[in-house]
């Protein structure tokens, strides 16, 4: 039986490269559908039978963490390789703590895909060699498990998330509440929560931290 996959990136050439990747090596794998942006994933979710999404960690609109979230909530036992720039630790964490069960770097993508594909859809787990020491450290760790990290893009509520997304994306308070679906003080609420929480108190370095932490991008 083939492996149905998404593959999500709001880049078109990284797609071509994923896919190219999966053509030439995934003999049992079959790209059922692309996205650029975590919504597009959602409705492709709604209407497809998928086994294995891959997407990009930093989509506009709704970014990698917040849709394999909803990825997670919605369909039934969903598995999920995310894909990232940037091999920094409070994300890989960040994601295999919230269910996410492959974490590939883009620089070895396609090399790993194939391989990651396949061991994510058996039940198993895939990282890239290179961050694949941060599984080790978090176990070594003991019964606390994750470390916490002080400010660390997990600290946010999954609102608060979406609203510094769409903040660092250029969108007034008023855009933003049209489509979360909140109010506008609600959207400044959630704003200022976040603020607190990362010790920041600058909407300037709000933006700077969005972008860091992947959960945006310019």
């Amino acid at each position: 039986m083939s492996i149905r996959v998404v593959i999500a990136d709001d880049h078109p050439v990284v797609r071509d490269g994923l896919r190219l990747a999966i053509e030439r090596n995934g003999k049992n794998i079959v790209i059922v559908g692309e996205a650029s942006d975590g919504m597009e994933v959602m409705e492709i979710a709604r209407t497809k039978p998928v086994d294995v999404f891959i997407l990009d960690i930093t989509m506009p609109k709704l970014n990698g963490i917040e849709t394999a979230r909803q990825l997670l909530r919605v369909v039934s036992g969903a598995k999920i390789i995310m894909l990232s720039l940037h091999d920094v630790r409070a994300m890989v964490e960040e994601a295999m703590a919230i269910g996410v069960r492959g974490y590939l770097v883009k620089e070895t993508a396609t090399r790993n895909l194939v391989d990651a594909v396949t061991e994510v859809h058996a039940g198993g787990y895939y990282l890239s060699p290179t961050i694949a020491h941060y599984l080790v450290e978090t176990c070594q760790m003991g019964e606390n498990g994750l470390r916490k990290h002080v400010g660390a893009p997990f600290d946010l509520t999954g609102q608060e998330r979406k609203v510094l997304q769409l903040i660092a994306e250029g969108s007034s308070t008023k855009e933003i509440a049209a489509v979360l679906g909140l109010s506008f003080n609600t959207v400044h609420t959630h704003r200022n929560h976040a603020m607190a929480k990362l010790g920041l108190h600058k909407q300037a370095d709000l933006i700077h931290y969005a972008i860091k932490a992947g959960i945006a991008k310019l």
